[in-house]
């Protein structure tokens, strides 16, 4: 049997919903093996970041070299680098390793408001991850930032998506939609072409970790040999069904159900065979 394997290079969220801990669930989940190489450890839960710890540089370096020199990696994707040194770092791990499915997840700012990523950081991110990233995968705010364009319609939706590719070096991105009012749809510019993923909109609190899973999910679909247009109809599918399927815990910005598309494919398979039983 293949084992596909994906490395989640991110900072630790103890309460579970976002950070490395959402990344890993998602791999699991898609049946992918998971790996990590932690940059921080943050205290936090659905109320909030209560203190933010940053891994010596010689910590993830030594991680991320013991991963990738034995277990390698199909695929890898980035969460929180909150400075340009953990950032270069990164980025040299990557290219030592010649890892071409890259997911950069530009984490700038926690559900609960917290930053997360350092002014200091941004033109790093810019300059030495996105050149290596297969898709980058900003929300709103964040590919205001990174473009410096001011986003209020599909258009500049667009705008964004196709300057983060051929201003900026990544290979695709996608522009997540759902700060936008309306149904959430997604643009995805690959160079050529672009793709709307859209999912009904859900009214809930409990979205804490949305961004991480969403990219992970991605991650683990490219690693599996998944085109990414392939990979990013799945990743919409995942999110949609851990938002709608809530579990409603914690008082404040609860975490997103990383059961809930396992549990659904396993309730098609079930349908369909009784189905095929009946006919």
């Amino acid at each position: 049997m293949k084992v596909y394997k994906a490395l989640t290079i991110a900072g630790s969220d103890s309460g579970g919903g976002a950070g490395i801990q959402a990344d890993l669930k998602t791999f699991q989940m898609l049946d992918v093996f998971g790996m990590s190489a932690i940059t921080a450890v943050t205290a936090q839960n659905t109320l909030g970041v209560h203190g933010i710890y940053d891994i010596p540089l010689e910590g993830i370096e030594e991680q991320l070299e013991a991963v990738l020199s034995d277990l390698g990696a199909d695929a890898a994707k980035t969460g929180m680098l909150s400075q340009p040194e953990v950032i270069e770092l990164a980025a040299n791990s990557i290219r030592k390793h010649r890892i071409d499915r890259l997911v950069v997840d530009p984490v700038m700012v926690a559900k609960g408001g917290a930053s997360l990523l350092a002014v200091s950081a941004q033109s790093a991110l810019r300059d030495k991850l996105l050149p290596l990233a297969a898709v980058v995968t900003p929300n709103i705010p964040e590919a205001e930032v990174l473009t410096g364009l001011s986003i209020d319609s599909m258009d500049k939706m667009k705008e964004a998506a196709s300057r983060l590719v051929n201003e900026f070096g990544a290979k695709a991105a996608i522009v997540k939609g759902g700060h936008a009012a309306g149904e959430p749809t997604d643009v995805l510019y690959d160079g050529e072409s672009y793709h709307l993923l859209t999912a009904e909109r859900y009214e809930t609190r409990h979205t804490h970790g949305t961004g991480c899973t969403f990219s992970a999910a991605i991650c683990a679909e490219l690693a599996k040999g998944r085109t990414l247009l392939e990979a990013a109809h799945t990743a919409k599918s995942f999110i949609t069904l851990a938002i709608s399927r809530e579990l409603g815990i914690g008082a404040g910005h609860g975490p997103t159900n990383h059961w809930a598309y396992a549990r659904e494919q396993q309730l098609s398979s079930s349908r369909a065979k009784e189905e095929g039983q009946s006919s």
